[in-house]
């Protein structure tokens, strides 16, 4: 973290990644490139947004709960 404790782009992509991850380790059966699309997709909700400590948190929350709202409509 830098000296005022805020994540540098670098560092809030290196935690989106890991969002990724454990989605994938969460839903195998879903394919990456889905979740890869979904994380995607929310990420870009948060363009722009002054605050971006807890972006990666918040994509992985709406992106289980994309998820678990996709599986309980099959």
């Amino acid at each position: 973290m830098t000296t005022d404790d805020r994540q540098t782009p670098d560092e809030e992509d290196l935690a989106v990644e890991h969002a990724a991850e454990r989605l994938a380790d969460r839903y195998p059966e879903v394919p990456r490139e889905r979740i890869d699309e979904l994380v995607e997709k929310h990420y870009e909700e948060f363009d722009g947004a002054p605050v971006r400590d807890f972006v990666p948190v918040l994509i992985e929350h709406d992106v289980k709960q994309e998820l678990n709202a996709e599986e309980r409509a099959d």
